[in-house]
Parts: structure tokens; sequence; C-alpha cells
């Protein structure tokens, strides 16, 4: 029933900036992005709270990734700068209700997501 569906994803060269989009189809506490890059486990990047906004951000991105939010939208936004080609991965976004149930689990189908590539 709960749908996070991500777009904006692309091939852009290092250095480059990608902004990518993602829509929920309900409410939520708190919303974020996880990627997956080849041969490696899905990592959480970033994530911001619907409420104040306070942002996290894995210390690998810090600094070059900004995330944003409409909650009366339910959108959440994640800005890449200064990309670099390990963050060629594929990138989805979650999110958790007010229950601090994330609507993804660790064992469920992520489905597509979207693929960020950063190459010359």
């Amino acid at each position: 029933q709960v749908q996070l569906v991500e777009s904006g994803g692309g091939l852009v060269q290092p250095g480059g900036s990608l902004r990518l989009s993602c829509a929920a189809s309900v409410d939520y506490y708190v919303i974020g992005w996880f990627r997956q890059a080849p041969g490696k486990e899905r990592e959480g990047v970033s994530c911001i709270s619907s409420s104040d906004g306070e942002a996290y951000y894995a210390d690998s991105v810090k600094g070059r990734f900004t995330i944003s939010r409409d909650t009366a939208k339910k959108l959440v936004f994640l800005q890449m700068s200064s990309l670099k080609p390990e963050d060629t991965a594929v990138y989805y976004c979650n999110a958790a209700g007010y229950s601090g149930v994330y609507f993804r689990r660790r064992y469920d189908s992520w489905g597509q997501g979207t693929q960020v590539t950063v190459s010359s």
C-alpha cells in the first residue's frame, strides 16, 4: 500500500551535481536516502525529520549532499554536489511513520531505486 518513488538519477561527471527526489504516498515522521553500490550492502546516506527538519548525513557525504523536504507534499530531495565516482550507486528513499517503523524493511524488495553514475 505504501509507495516510495525515487527519481532524478542519471549520469554525471565527477565534480558535478544532481538532485534526487522521492515522493511518498503517506505521511512520515522521518524520511531519508539509502544507497547500494555494486558488490556492497545498502547504506544510509541522509535523513531528515518532518517536524523540525533536523538532518543527518553519513560522513562520506557530509558537506557535499544536502537533504530537504516538503512535508505537506510528502517529498524529500537530495541535492548532491561535488560528486565522486564512489557515489555511484542505486539510491533509494525510505521513511518511517510515527510508529517508528520504516515502510521498507531490510528484507523487503526496495524496487528499482534511481541509478546515479558518476563517471567521466
